[in-house]
């Protein structure tokens, strides 16, 4: 009996030091990513490059055994657990922050834009994929091939998006077809790589469950979407326009969101999918003010703790102190084939439409941003088998480069400087523009279809129903 109350002393010991290593572990992770956060926005950065090179600084890359030291195997687990809940958060609100309406305001150029942007990325991703897999460990040939086209075709809409509202361009022509093309983009890629998920795993003993994908979108789309529109609808006839959610349903709101995500995992598809799908199909309400509830209550908790733990443990993946001679030339290649494919998709796509050189320029930088979307993509990609270790790195590399071209590219075309008092630590989306009918009078008039010359040198005018987005 003492020999038991001793090994049960012990465990207790044991995990009561697990605990404190873990919340100093957060603390650090907390302040550095603040800090590099702010330098980012210092130097015309997004605040998230900043944090995605201080979740990599923090890794192996820097600090080598002492990264083990910080954050030993023991809280490892805890911390890709919090990681996992912070991603699947911000895939919720990223599909509750999807603007369905510059999709009609830039129909024409933005469907050609939207089309090269994915085609060219992807097709130039699989003839890499091609050439990498007799360099690297990539697990599933075929899927491995899809899965770089899907990655390469990527655009991170909610730091483009923040890139735009800081330069007060997201009601330019330009902008408009920026974040319609990368929307469409982005569905393109995350479709294709539920598709890579389900190849690399078909052979795990239970393919039948993709099956059940279509009553699942199907009881979202028509039993679970109706009747959270009549909730709201019901909420707002009795409280007026842009009522407050009440706490239990928000509750019902994160409850629905993780059975979504569970059940997306469990048949085999990962469980960002079911998070971004239950965030898409929420109703925003009469002004968005269902978007704007949710978003207040679970981006400011999830944007300061949740992500950076996710970058940190993306950065534990990242090991770029053995680089060697063969792995920058893997490195350029893949820089290469990244920014020579958006470039080539924004010409292919708006080729017939005489643009003037620096908004086609701005918009290839801008299709060009992946930051964290692209971390998630690669995250997906590893627990896939599809990336080892070294391929990995050299990914996350080119995601943080290409996102810190895009400042520079956009000042050198006159596209503005970042206003003060917009920075936010991940890249949030700006509040969409006002709905046909709405506020109709402060939204701006948008230029005739096709004309992307029409900002000056220096930054656009922000309408007035631009919010303050924090400086969190």
């Amino acid at each position: 009996m003492s020999g038991d109350l001793h090994l049960q002393a012990a465990g207790a010991s044991a995990g009561a030091g697990d605990v404190t290593v873990l919340l100093l572990a957060l603390a650090l992770i907390v302040a550095v990513a603040r800090v590099f956060g702010r330098l980012a926005t210092w130097v015309g950065q997004p605040p998230v490059i900043g944090e995605i090179v201080a979740g990599v600084l923090l890794g192996p890359t820097l600090l080598g055994g002492t990264a083990a030291v910080i954050f030993p195997d023991g809280i490892r687990p805890l911390l890709s657990a919090l990681a996992d809940v912070g991603l699947m958060l911000f895939m919720f609100v990223i599909g509750l922050e999807l603007n369905r309406e510059v999709v009609r305001r830039t129909r024409s150029t933005a469907a050609g834009v939207a089309v090269a942007c994915m085609a060219v990325p992807f097709v130039l991703g699989v003839l890499l994929a091609r050439y990498l897999s007799g360099h690297h460990e990539t697990g599933h040939a075929l899927g491995f091939q899809l899965f770089l086209g899907a990655a390469m075709s990527i655009t991170a809409f909610p730091v483009l998006a923040r890139i735009l509202a800081d330069r007060g361009l997201q009601h330019t022509r330009v902008g408009s077809i920026a974040l319609t093309s990368a929307a469409a983009g982005d569905a393109f890629a995350w479709v294709m790589l539920a598709l890579v998920v389900w190849l690399s795993g078909a052979d795990s003993g239970h393919p039948w469950r993709l099956a059940l994908l279509v009553p699942y979108a199907v009881a979202m789309l028509f039993v679970v979407r109706p009747l959270l529109l009549r909730a709201f609808a019901r909420r707002e006839k009795a409280q007026g326009p842009a009522p407050r959610l009440p706490a239990p349903w928000l509750s019902l709101l994160l409850a629905g969101l993780l059975a979504s995500a569970a059940l997306t995992q469990w048949l085999g598809i990962h469980f960002i999918f079911g998070a971004f799908f239950f965030g898409a199909l929420v109703p925003r309400g009469t002004g968005g003010w269902v978007r704007e509830e949710v978003a207040a209550r679970i981006s400011p908790l999830n944007h300061a703790l949740l992500l950076p733990i996710f970058f940190v443990v993306a950065g534990l993946q990242t090991d770029l102190s053995g680089l060697g001679l063969s792995g920058v030339r893997d490195f350029l290649l893949i820089l290469l084939v990244a920014v020579g494919g958006k470039f080539l998709g924004v010409l292919a796509g708006t080729g017939g439409r005489r643009m003037p050189v620096a908004p086609t320029v701005a918009l290839g930088a801008l299709m060009n941003t992946r930051g964290l979307t692209e971390l998630v993509i690669l995250g997906v990609g590893v627990q896939a088998g599809l990336l080892g270790n070294d391929l990995y790195s050299l990914m996350v590399l080119m995601a943080v480069t290409t996102t810190l071209m895009a400042a520079p590219i956009l000042r050198l075309c006159g596209f503005g400087l970042p206003r003060a008092g917009l920075g936010d630590v991940t890249g949030a989306v700006p509040r969409p523009a006002p709905a046909e009918g709405e506020e109709k009078a402060r939204a701006p008039v948008a230029p005739p279809a096709g004309d992307l010359s029409e900002t000056p040198r220096g930054a656009t005018p922000v309408s007035p129903d631009t919010p303050h987005l924090g400086d969190s």
